[in-house]
């Protein structure tokens, strides 16, 4: 019988989830585990020695050169293949590395945030500064907090909102590689939306939430004045039963 991999601890989600030559030559995709690359951050970006870094995930010294050399290897047959890389999957478990309280939900409680900046709905999900939490049961709010995220960057805010325990996640702006790591967490995106915050949590909960399901977020249009995502989709989930 096959013994179960020991879930691998990573610090946070990754900002960017695939690369790819300007000319692709191979129609074929190689997939990095997200333990895989968390090995690669760790020793080749962050500088760690494979001790220090088995230490950090809570794995044998051996298993960590075990998955390095995986990885490694997957980037060197990317890069002199021309293969798209992308990263997915891999039995990890997210390392509780945020300073957020205890803020654990109940049994019965969903838990919505929303990207937060006095009182409105923030429009740049990779700069929030502060998520409200709102609980839910029963389709009715039943406690709210304001948190600070203490840090930016897609995969770290991702993090963030998993340890918090969140299941849904209203936003204006948002980029790909934010939708793909709410996607791995497990947390729904309701992006593209303006206003109160207050306003669309309960718009969410009554199913009329006017949002976009392509929303996009551009930096770089920020500086330009332009406004991300603007909502043209509603929610159709009364209650937000399956958010």
């Amino acid at each position: 019988m096959t013994r179960k991999p020991r879930c691998r601890c990573i610090s946070q989600y990754p900002d960017h989830w695939s690369f790819s030559p300007d000319e692709v030559s191979s129609d074929e995709s190689i997939i990095m585990s997200l333990d895989e690359f968390e090995t690669i951050r760790l020793i080749d970006k962050e500088g760690m020695t494979q001790e220090e870094c088995s230490k950090r995930m809570g794995v044998a010294r051996t298993t960590v050169t075990s998955i390095y050399d995986s990885a490694r290897k997957k980037i060197a047959d990317a890069l002199i293949d021309g293969k798209r890389l992308q990263i997915s999957g891999g039995a990890y478990q997210l390392k509780e590395m945020f300073n957020i309280g205890a803020i654990q939900k109940g049994t019965n409680i969903m838990r919505i945030a929303v990207t937060y900046e006095n009182g409105n709905v923030f429009q740049h999900f990779g700069h929030t500064e502060q998520f409200k939490l709102y609980d839910v049961e029963n389709g009715q709010i039943v406690s709210s907090r304001i948190v600070d995220t203490n840090g930016s960057g897609h995969g770290a805010l991702a993090g963030f909102l998993k340890a918090a325990e969140v299941d849904a996640l209203i936003c204006g702006g948002i980029g790909m590689g934010a939708q793909m790591a709410l996607a791995e967490a497990g947390i729904k995106l309701f992006g593209g939306v303006q206003g109160d915050a207050d306003e669309a949590v309960k718009a969410l909960l009554m199913g009329n939430l006017v949002y976009d399901s392509e929303a996009k977020c551009d930096h770089h249009d920020h500086e330009e004045g332009h406004e991300c995502g603007h909502g043209n989709h509603e929610c159709g989930h009364a209650g937000c039963k399956n958010a």
